[in-house]
């Protein structure tokens, strides 16, 4: 399928995954190389980037280079625990983040909400809602440009249904991330028209995108992204809008060169 003439799509491609501060300036002139204009910082395990000087410095170099960088928060939160000191440090965890990438110029820093934990699924949502509304009030204190987004989760007893991002971003003013492999995996399809009915009027859409290997219960791991996956994924993304797609797959930065190489094609 090929892109109409006279659609606009403006994608950013880039890779999850800044690697280390003695590398990042240099990881960030390959991906400028490579053509990609995105990269998600990685804070999986925690926060890793603490001086405001190399802040300055990833900031300063990725805005030359034209790379919009986006954050992504530690795994471990869980905005719906039973134990209140856990919900604590996992909002602490996502202001922790929103404070450096304020500092690195992020625009985004992305965030797995919750579990379930055998929660009625509505008292999940508010107690979720509850503490994502408390971050915002942080952000707002401090006049922080930067947005937090509540991601399309891959395995059902996760919340992170496309519904349930929806509602969130409804209902509190938070931003999305559409992980499209998540949706695959959780739906066991894309449904690419109900995606853009729920998020159509939002100008700016951060997504994830990666191959990825599922099963009854959802996502199991992400694999390599294949070209079929690419083809169909760019030719369905809404047009007139603002996109950044990160690439998860094993192998980031090669696979969002790839995506982009299709991407140049379908519009050529």
């Amino acid at each position: 399928m090929v892109i109409k003439s006279g659609d606009k799509i403006d994608i950013r491609f880039g890779p999850g995954g800044l690697g280390p501060v003695k590398n990042a300036i240099s990881n960030l002139e390959e991906f400028a190389r490579l053509g990609l204009r995105a990269c998600e910082i990685e804070f999986t395990y925690g926060v890793y980037i603490h001086n405001d000087s190399d802040a300055e410095e990833i900031r300063k170099r990725a805005k030359e280079l034209g790379i919009k960088l986006s954050i992504h928060a530690p795994y471990w939160l869980n905005l719906n625990s039973k134990e209140k000191k856990k919900i604590l440090e996992s909002k602490q965890r996502i202001i922790d983040c929103c404070r450096i990438g304020e500092k690195l110029g992020a625009y985004r820093v992305v965030f797995h909400a919750g579990y379930f934990g055998g929660m009625d699924k509505e008292k999940t949502y508010e107690n979720i809602k509850n503490a994502v509304l408390d971050i915002l009030k942080e952000i707002k204190k401090n006049n922080w440009k930067i947005k937090i987004a509540a991601e399309t989760m891959g395995k059902i007893n996760v919340f992170g249904s496309i519904d349930e991002i929806s509602r969130l971003v409804e209902e509190t003013g938070c931003s999305f991330c559409i992980d499209f492999a998540h949706v695959e995996a959780r739906d066991k399809k894309v449904d690419y028209e109900k995606i853009k009915k729920l998020f159509g009027k939002h100008n700016e859409w951060h997504c994830h995108f990666s191959g990825i290997e599922y099963g009854e219960k959802g996502e199991k791991r992400h694999i390599l992204t294949g070209k079929d996956k690419w083809k169909e994924l760019i030719p369905n993304l809404p047009k007139n809008k603002e996109i950044v797609i990160i690439n998860e797959s094993p192998d980031p930065a090669s696979d969002s060169a790839a995506g982009l190489k299709i991407y140049e094609k379908l519009l050529a």
